[in-house]
């Protein structure tokens, strides 16, 4: 499947497991390298959003009064995306939020993540760092909106992806790095990633 789904959080923490909930949900769809369609909504889970959470993303406790509630966010999202395969940057953090607010509602979660900063760990091992916007600025891609608010994150997000697709097909060979292929790569350490790619032709194309 060439269609991927990038999302991006902003939450009131770290752990849904703690009680922190989405406040922002982002989801840009991308195929063959190109944004076909996007998705945002602010969420409120009925929780106050702490200061910091607000200094850091610029959304409010007031912004959230007049949101949508986090059931029907959550449902717009979930239709949004269907059976799409999703990525996100560090993973791990939107797929715990993903499925913890799906949970809530009653509705499954069973898409595979690939994730680019696993990714980016091993395509780009001499990053100064692998976080989503130095990457951003190494790669000279744009910038879009403000950081720490979900649209603009998921779309730098994808900007990414799309250039790690290019990377594998120009640069290694790869003839359809679509999903499979991303999340294979991903799951790989790195001396395998390298060697996996110097015969990319015969192994993942």
């Amino acid at each position: 499947m060439t269609r991927l789904a990038v999302i991006d959080f902003e939450t009131t923490g770290i752990s849904p497991g703690q009680g922190d909930r989405a406040t922002e949900v982002a989801i840009v769809l991308l195929e063959d390298g190109q944004v076909v369609d996007r998705f945002q909504s602010l969420m409120n889970a009925g929780v106050r959003i702490p200061g910091f959470i607000t200094q850091l993303t610029g959304i409010s406790n007031a912004m959230l009064a007049t949101a949508p509630s986090a059931a029907q966010a959550m449902a717009d999202a979930s239709r949004f995306v269907g059976p799409l395969p999703m990525v996100a940057h560090n993973a791990a953090f939107d797929r715990k939020f993903w499925q913890a607010e799906l949970a809530r509602i009653g509705i499954p979660a069973p898409q595979p993540y690939v994730c680019t900063l696993l990714l980016a760990r091993r395509l780009y091992p001499q990053a100064p760092n692998h976080k989503l916007g130095t990457l951003v600025d190494l790669h000279r891609l744009p910038r879009t909106g403000q950081a720490h608010r979900a649209l603009a994150d998921a779309e730098m997000a994808a900007a990414l992806l799309a250039h790690m697709q290019r990377d594998l097909r120009q640069r290694w060979n790869v003839a359809a790095p679509h999903c499979d292929v991303l999340l294979k790569l991903q799951s790989c350490t790195k001396a395998a990633v390298a060697k996996l790619l110097a015969t990319a032709k015969h192994s993942i194309a």
